[in-house]
């Protein structure tokens, strides 16, 4: 018997997924369809009563639905051809790095607890500090010098600032304040 030739992007010369990488991947791609699938569905049980500009309150989660199944079916379309865990150049890039992934649950987890005691804005900023931070760290680059921490920072108020004011001056809606101004 002859061992399967490799095409170099970690398929064998019969076009299948390279080891449970690729099956991983076909994995996750299914799981992020079938999240689409369950979101359609839901969909169908709202309401598609016009609101602003026609557009009722059914339309986003429909969009997120399309959106989500046509990520899974790319993501099984790529395990199927080779998968990219497969293209990684060294096996180094292709190891996950938890802690990133720590640092940004770590922040919408905190985004979620001082919602209400914070506000959204000082909230939101602290949710992208953590995560940035997480991505940062995930790349290999030095996260935790003051200016960098600095920049993050203002950087998520800045994001977070004109969303607050967009949604409660523009649209009216309310969302958890520092004051009760509509500012801050």
């Amino acid at each position: 018997m002859r061992p399967a030739e490799h095409d170099g992007r970690g398929a064998d010369a019969q076009g299948g997924a390279n080891g449970s990488a690729g099956i991983s991947e076909a994995l996750v791609g299914g799981g992020v369809l079938a999240l689409g699938l369950a979101l359609a569905v839901g969909a169908v049980s709202i309401s598609s009563a016009a609101g602003y500009g026609g557009v009722g309150p059914n339309f986003l989660p429909w969009v997120v639905a399309v959106v989500l199944m046509a990520c899974g079916v790319l993501i099984i379309r790529e395990a199927l051809a080779g998968g990219v865990a497969a293209g990684s150049e060294t096996a180094e890039r292709a190891r996950p790095r938890w802690a990133g992934g720590v640092w940004v649950s770590a922040g919408l987890l905190s985004n979620a607890a001082l919602i209400t005691s914070l506000g959204f804005i000082l909230s939101c900023g602290v949710c992208y500090l953590l995560a940035v931070q997480g991505l940062r760290r995930a790349q290999g680059q030095a996260a935790s010098r003051p200016a960098t921490l600095l920049a993050d920072a203002l950087t998520g108020l800045a994001v977070a600032a004109p969303v607050y004011w967009a949604f409660t001056q523009l649209l009216g809606l309310n969302l958890p304040g520092l004051t009760h101004t509509g500012w801050l």
